[in-house]
This record gives structure tokens, C-alpha cells and sequence, in this order.
């Protein structure tokens, strides 16, 4: 028994040994060192030794196969990795091996790219002083030759790009200190020899350039005595070859000559040998010295500083710009004669490289000061001046396009003036137009309003005289203006060798911006300034609507006169009947503004008795008032369009109705009684009368009451007391009343409760009193629910 206990204590202490942490493994060997059986549970734990070596030795057969493989598998995976570390070795020595190779090359290469940019640093230095070096010594090659012209261009270039592109060297230094010197001396040699000449040019140019303008002007007459046609297709021609003559037959082409030099007494109308040029001028110095070594100086002495001392004033009057050009053109009719009449002296590149120095002053003064000028008729006058200009110095073969350029610019500030006097005439035509229909008693009287507005209409025909014709008198008017301002755009555009379509389309541009703008703005005024009536309004609208009709009558004109038919493709076309109904929208919202306000100020007259306690049987007579004001404003509407008429009409009785309703849920009418509610049906009652008698033609059946349902059915609730069909029937469509909002129910019937009673001890005893206020307590619940339900 002992043994048992024994052996089952050992196998006990041995599970304990296998499952217990080594921590605490110490007590469970300790109990068995004090036991007496310390041998037989040695044999024990051998045993146990031995079945645990058996079944790891099974576990290590089982798996030994494996570990096996593993093991192979791994050896060859490091032969594999030494050959990769043997090739990433020899890899990155080839690598450092190239790298050096690269590095060097890259180096050598940095070198190389800051030699080309200390090369290319050089080159662009070099490249901005040697011009400097070398027009310096071109300068002292033409001093030494004493071609001062040249040596003063040379100085003008070198000075003004040469130096400041080069740079701060002191060689730039050393020139730009000489060039003063070297100016100054160049006129004082020129001023010392051609004094006496110059002031010879001063005091003979301007009747020179006079008369070879008049010349022109002479020529330019003849011309004019060909046919329109003609002219227009052969006008660059003859001046093209006026040029041609001038410039190559020296004999007998050009018609100024050698021998008269262009200079003719127009003066006599005998057509007279006349002194040339030669007579008016002694050309000794000119011949004694060489013209291209003064010809500057001579320029500058002879036009710049004489006609400068015009230029402050000479825009105000037309006299100062003819004088300026007639001393220019004589100037340069002296030039010509010299160039024509001498070997060597003067070449045709001088004159013209003159010229446009001329050329470029003249055009700068003529922008500047003709800006300030704000007269059509001299802005016209002087581009008259100016073509005669151009055609006179054409004919001398200077070539005149930038005049011409710069005239169409004085185009567009003419046409602003233009547009600046058209602004004016169109506000004193509205201003003082009566706005009231043309009487016409005569035929002579209508003839006279056709010949100046296109007016057709075959039922007017058969009324006899007298009769008044639909427009006002700023209607005629407005068109002669719009005629008139083509006219002016006419005048300018003439002589200025532009095509027909070219013409047309300037025409028309000016006359968009005339339309789209100025008068535009002009009617904006004249429908927003104060205390215009209806009347005027209604005016405006049928006067708009015939000058949009009358807009293609205004295409044709410009076609008229222009030869230009009104189909040609790209043509531009007039935004006139945009601009008119623009105009005439305005005006339509300007009566209904006017409409309402109106109505409005008789709605303040309103004085209702909102207890009273039986209502009248007759309307109110503010009521009463407004109406027959709307019935004899819409007489006046039916020349109106349609439409206009009945939008009218139709926006004041929803104004109207809108209007009413305020008026009787006004916060300050605190209390309404069922005699006021009476007395504001019948009101509503002559409304709706109104309407269905129909004050604007046009309109179907009763569609101007229906402007009216949402007061007739809330009125209808209220006096027929039918509050049990109004909360059965709510939200159907076939409801009766489908138009009462449950709110304004409920306001309108919280304004009905008798608030008196509560401080009214005998009221309280009143049964009818008492019933109808529980009455109207009940309705009032039960329209609170029924709000309460629909917002839910």
C-alpha cells in the first residue's frame, strides 16, 4: 500500500516537474530528497528520460528528411551569394573605373562652357563698342571731308545709341565730351554761310507755299469736273503718275517745272506767264554751297523756330494752320526746285530723308493742337486744308500717307465732336417737344412732314383734313439729325482716296455709335427725368416704334449716298432698331412704375371705418376716383401696341389688388367689423366691374378678373361665413376657395374678435354676443391646427 501511494506520489511529482515553470520547480525537488524512496524515483525519472529520448528520436526522424534538404538548399544558396558578391564587386569597380573616366570629361567640359561664356562675354562687348569705334571714325572721315550733314547724323546716332549700348569705358568717355564741341562747330561754320539764304527762305516761303497750294487747288478744280465715278477709279492714278513725272521726266512731266518752279500768281485770273521761284529768291548761296552740309540747320531756321512761335495759338483759328502749311510747302517747293535745277548740290535721298523729319514734326503739332479744338466746322475746314496740303507735296513726288493716316485719326475725334453737338440737339428736341400727335390741316402740311420723315400708313390716307398724324414732332426732327449726321460723316470722308466700302462702313459705325449711345442716352433721359406724365410716356412709345420702322429707310440713305448696296457681304449694319426698342421697353416700364404710384397716391386717400356696423351700398369715393383715372388713362392707350396695353391694364389691377389686401391686414387696423368687410366688398365689387368691362381691348373672357380671385374669395369666405366648406374642402384642387391663404384667414378673423367684451361686463351676458364670439374662437382653432398640420 505504501509502495502504491508511493509510486502514484512520484508520477505526480514528475507531471509537476514536465508542466511546472523552472522557477518554481526547487519545492517539488526538495520534497524528494526528503523521502526515502529518493533511488526509485531516480529509476522513475530515467524511465521517463528515455520515453521522452524515444519520442524526440521519432520527432528527429520524422523531420530529418527535411532538415536535410534545408540544409542543401542553404549551401547553395551560398555559392549562389558568393558568385553575386564577386559580381557586385567587379560591378562596382567597372563603375568607379567609368566614373573617373566621366568626371574628368565633366570637368573638361565645365572648363570648355566657361570659355564660351567668357568668349561669348567678349564678342557681346566687342559687338557694342566697335560700332561705337567705328561710327567715330566715320565721323572724323566726314568732318575731314567737311560733309557736316552727315557729320550731325552721325554725331544724332552715335550719341543717342552708339554710346550708352557700349557701355561705361573711358573711350565712351573721351567721345561723348568731344561731341558738344564738335555740334557747336559744325553750326557755327554752317550758321556763318547760309545765314543771308535762310533768312531769304524765311520771308519768301509762305507766299511760295501759297501759291503752289493754290496751284493745286487749281488743278484739284479741274479735276473735280470728271465724274464721280471716274474720280474715284482713277484718282490714285493721276497722282501716282503726278509723282512718277517728278520724279523721273525733269523736263516736261511734272507740272510745277524747272523753269517756274511751281510757283503761280493764282491771284490773276489770266492765266499769264507768272515770275517763277528763281524771282521771289536769290539761290546764289545755295548754289555756292554744297546742300547736303547745311541742309539741317536750314531746316531748323527756316520752318522750326518761325512757325513754332504759331504753334501756341494757331488751332483757333483756320488762318494760323494755313499759314503754317503754306510756309512748309514753300519750303519744301524750294528744295525741289533746287534738286531739279542743280548737278551734285542736292539728291532726292536728302530731300526725302528731309521731308520725313518735316513730316513727323508737322503730323506731332497737328495731333496736338487740333485735340484742343472742339468745332466740327473747323475740324472739317482743316482737314479740307490739309488734303490740299497733301496733294500739293504729291505732286511734288514727298510721299503723303502719313498725313493721310493721320487724318482718319482726326476722324474719330471729329466724330466724337460730332457726336458731343448731336447730343445737344437731340436734348433740345425732346426738350421742347410737346408730346401730342401732329396736327396736319393741309396736304402742303403733310407733303412737308413726308418730305422729312418716311411715313406711310393707307388708313390715315382716307381721313380727310384735318387730322393728326400718330407721332410728335421729335420724331421728323430726330430723323432730319440722324440724315444731317451722315451728311456730316460724308463731308469728312471725302478726298481722302478711300473706297466706297470704306466710306460706308465709317458711315455707318459713326451712325451705330450715334444711335447706341448718344441718342439712346437721350431718351434714357428724357423717360427718366422728373414729372413725366403717362401721356409722355405713351408718346415716346408710339414715337420709338416709327423711327425702329423707319430704320431700313435709313440703310437705303446711306446706300444712296455711298453707292455701297445695303446686302454687300460684311457690311456693317445699323443697331438703330435695337436702340429703339431698348428705348421703348424703358419707357413701357416707366409707365407701369407710374402706373402703380399713381394708384398708390389714391389708395392713401382711402378712410374706411373698420367698425362700423352696416356697410354703404355705393363704392368709396376714393375708389370711385381711381377708376375713372385708369378709364381715361387707358383711352389714352390705344395707340399703344397691344400688348403694352394689356400688360398695363393687367399690372395695375394685380397692383390694385395686391394694394387692397395690405390695406385691410394693415398692422394698424386692429379691429374690422362685418359692416366694414361689407362696405370693402362692395369696393372690390366696382373693381371687378372694372375689369369685366374690359378698359384695354385684347384680353379673353375674364382673364383681368382673375386679378381680382384671391380678394373675391376671401371677401366670399368672410361674408357668406362658410367656414365649414373652407376646412373640408382645404388643399383640393377644386377647392372653392383654392386661392385664401389659411394665414390670411386667420389674421383677417383674429382682427373680427370683439376684444371690447372682455372689459364689457354686460356684453358678457349678450347670448348672440357670446355665440358669435365662441363661433369665431372655434374657426380660429381649427385654422391654427390646420396650419400647424400643413407645416407638419
Amino acid at each position: 500500500m505504501a509502495s502504491a501511494e508511493t509510486a502514484a506520489e512520484h508520477e505526480r511529482i514528475l507531471r509537476e516537474i514536465e508542466s511546472t515553470d523552472t522557477n518554481c520547480i526547487g519545492p517539488t525537488l526538495r520534497s524528494v530528497y526528503d523521502g526515502q524512496e529518493h533511488g526509485l524515483f531516480m529509476d522513475k525519472l530515467e524511465g521517463r528520460i528515455r520515453n521522452h529520448d524515444r519520442e524526440i528520436e521519432k520527432m528527429c526522424n520524422h523531420h530529418f528528411q527535411g532538415f536535410v534538404d534545408s540544409i542543401t538548399e542553404l549551401l547553395k544558396v551560398r555559392g549562389e551569394a558568393q558568385k553575386l558578391k564577386c559580381q557586385v564587386t567587379e560591378t562596382n569597380q567597372k563603375l568607379q573605373n567609368d566614373g573617373k573616366e566621366l568626371l574628368t570629361s565633366m570637368d573638361e567640359l565645365r572648363q570648355c562652357r566657361l570659355q564660351q561664356r567668357n568668349i561669348a562675354t567678349t564678342i557681346d562687348k566687342l559687338t557694342h563698342c566697335l560700332p561705337v569705334l567705328e561710327m567715330y571714325s566715320k565721323l572724323q572721315e566726314q568732318m575731314r571731308a567737311k560733309r557736316y550733314y552727315p557729320a550731325l547724323r552721325t554725331l544724332e546716332h552715335l550719341e543717342e545709341s552708339c554710346l550708352p549700348q557700349a557701355g561705361s569705358y573711358r573711350f565712351c568717355t573721351i567721345m561723348a565730351e568731344n561731341i558738344p564741341r564738335l555740334r557747336t562747330h559744325i553750326r557755327d561754320v554752317s550758321m556763318s554761310d547760309l545765314k543771308d539764304f535762310l533768312e531769304s527762305i524765311r520771308k519768301h516761303s509762305d507766299k511760295i507755299g501759297e501759291t503752289a497750294m493754290k496751284q493745286a487747288q487749281v488743278q484739284i478744280a479741274r479735276d473735280n469736273a470728271v465724274t464721280s465715278q471716274q474720280r474715284s477709279a482713277s484718282g490714285r492714278r493721276i497722282r501716282k503718275e503726278m509723282c512718277l513725272g517728278t520724279k523721273v521726266d525733269r523736263n516736261g512731266s511734272n507740272p510745277f517745272s524747272e523753269k517756274d518752279s511751281g510757283i503761280l500768281d493764282v491771284e490773276d485770273e489770266e492765266e499769264n506767264e507768272i515770275p517763277g521761284a528763281q524771282d521771289l529768291v536769290d539761290f546764289s548761296p545755295v548754289y555756292r554751297c554744297l546742300h547736303i552740309y547745311t541742309v539741317l540747320v536750314k531746316y531748323d531756321l527756316c520752318v522750326g523756330p518761325h512757325t513754332y512761335t504759331y504753334n501756341l495759338h494757331f488751332h483757333e483759328t483756320l488762318e494760323g494752320y494755313r499759314h503754317y502749311f503754306n510756309q512748309i510747302v514753300g519750303f519744301f517747293v524750294v528744295e525741289d526746285h533746287i534738286l531739279h535745277t542743280t548737278q551734285g548740290l542736292v539728291n532726292r535721298a536728302y530731300v526725302e530723308e528731309l521731308w520725313e523729319l518735316a513730316l513727323s514734326k508737322t503730323i506731332a503739332a497737328l495731333r496736338t493742337h487740333s485735340s484742343y479744338c472742339t468745332d466740327p466746322d473747323l475740324i472739317l475746314d482743316l482737314k479740307n486744308l490739309i488734303v490740299l496740303f497733301a496733294d500739293t507735296l504729291q505732286g511734288y513726288g514727298f510721299p503723303v500717307n502719313q498725313l493721310f493716316d493721320m487724318l482718319l485719326e482726326m476722324r474719330d475725334q471729329y466724330g466724337e465732336i460730332l457726336l458731343k453737338k448731336w447730343n445737344q440737339s437731340f436734348r433740345q428736341i425732346l426738350d421742347q417737344d410737346n408730346y401730342s400727335p401732329i396736327p396736319v390741316a393741309s396736304p402742303e402740311e403733310y407733303q412737308r412732314i413726308a418730305c422729312q420723315f418716311p411715313f406711310q400708313d393707307p388708313e390715315l390716307d382716307k381721313i380727310p383734313f384735318p387730322k393728326k398724324l400718330p407721332f410728335s414732332e421729335f420724331v421728323p426732327k430726330v430723323y432730319s439729325q440722324l440724315k444731317e449726321f451722315i451728311y456730316a460723316c460724308l463731308k469728312y470722308s471725302e478726298d481722302l482716296h478711300l473706297s466706297s466700302t470704306e466710306i460706308d462702313d465709317m458711315i455707318r459705325k459713326s451712325t451705330n455709335l450715334l444711335l447706341t449711345r448718344t441718342l439712346s442716352h437721350c431718351l434714357q433721359y428724357a423717360i427718366k427725368k422728373k414729372n413725366v406724365g403717362l401721356a409722355e410716356l405713351v408718346q415716346i412709345i408710339i414715337n420709338t416704334t416709327h423711327l425702329e420702322q423707319s430704320c431700313h429707310y435709313l440703310e437705303e440713305f446711306i446706300s444712296n449716298i455711298t453707292n455701297v448696296p445695303p446686302d454687300t457681304i460684311n457690311a456693317t449694319k445699323l443697331y438703330g432698331t435695337s436702340t429703339f426698342k431698348d428705348a421703348r421697353h424703358a419707357a413701357e416700364e416707366e409707365i407701369y412704375t407710374n402706373l402703380n404710384q399713381k394708384i398708390d397716391q389714391f389708395l392713401q386717400l382711402a378712410d374706411y371705418d373698420w367698425t362700423a356696423a352696416q356697410g354703404g351700398a355705393q363704392a368709396s369715393d376714393y375708389l370711385s376716383d381711381l377708376i375713372a383715372f385708369l378709364c381715361s388713362t387707358f383711352a389714352v392707350f390705344t395707340h399703344l401696341p397691344g400688348k403694352v396695353a394689356q400688360t398695363a391694364c393687367m399690372s395695375a389691377c394685380k397692383h390694385l389688388s395686391t394694394s387692397l389686401l395690405q390695406l385691410l391686414l394693415e398692422a394698424d387696423v386692429r379691429q374690422v367689423s362685418m359692416g366694414a368687410l361689407q362696405q370693402f366688398n362692395v369696393d372690390v365689387k366696382e373693381c371687378e366691374r372694372f375689369a369685366r368691362a374690359g378698359p384695354v381691348p385684347g384680353f379673353q373672357g375674364d382673364t383681368l378678373l382673375l386679378a381680382f380671385i384671391d380678394l373675391r374669395q376671401l371677401l366670399d369666405l368672410f361674408t357668406q361665413w362658410d367656414w365649414s366648406t373652407y376646412l373640408a374642402d382645404y388643399g383640393r384642387p377644386t377647392c372653392k376657395y383654392l386661392r385664401v391663404n389659411p394665414h390670411t384667414a386667420l389674421a383677417l378673423l383674429e382682427k373680427m374678435k370683439d376684444t371690447s367684451r372682455k372689459n364689457n361686463m354686460f356684453a358678457q351676458f349678450r347670448k348672440n354676443e357670446r355665440d358669435k364670439q365662441k363661433l369665431i374662437d372655434t374657426v380660429v382653432k381649427q385654422l391654427r391646427n390646420l396650419i400647424a398640420t400643413n407645416q407638419a
